[in-house]
């Protein structure tokens, strides 16, 4: 059975740092492009990143770049989703995902094969 396991949410100020995880189980991830997206309330799922298989290639949104960095081991079978100078507008749940992929920049969240529960981020300003 594939799962994977977000955490790291919660709730800090603006201008804070928070960097969620992302583990695997079932599967490798070596194998996979990995992709964070959120979706805040009244809101539909909103693409974050996308990081490549081995981890040499990510795509972002534009809100995200410059501020939030993906990063992976595979040898851990770990993802994790830095975020930087956050805002009050990147309130949202976090959810991790992946699929077998050779590509970097899958922005569809329907492209992707396995998602985590989602994290809850909540940014005070």
């Amino acid at each position: 059975q594939v799962q994977l396991v977000e955490s790291g949410g919660g709730s800090v100020q603006a201008g804070a740092s928070l960097r969620l995880s992302c583990v695997a189980s079932g599967i490798s991830l070596s194998s996979y492009v990995m992709g964070w997206f959120r979706q805040a309330p009244g809101k539909e799922r909103e693409f974050v990143g996308s990081m490549n298989w081995s981890g040499s290639r990510s795509y972002y949104g534009d809100f995200a770049e410059g501020r939030f960095t993906i990063s992976r081991d595979n040898a851990k079978n770990t993802a994790w989703l830095q975020m930087d100078s956050v805002r009050s507008e990147d309130t949202a749940v976090y959810y991790c995902a992946a699929v077998a992929s050779l590509r970097t920049n899958i922005v569809d969240w329907d492209k992707y094969d396995y998602w985590g529960q989602g994290t809850q981020v909540t940014v005070s300003s």
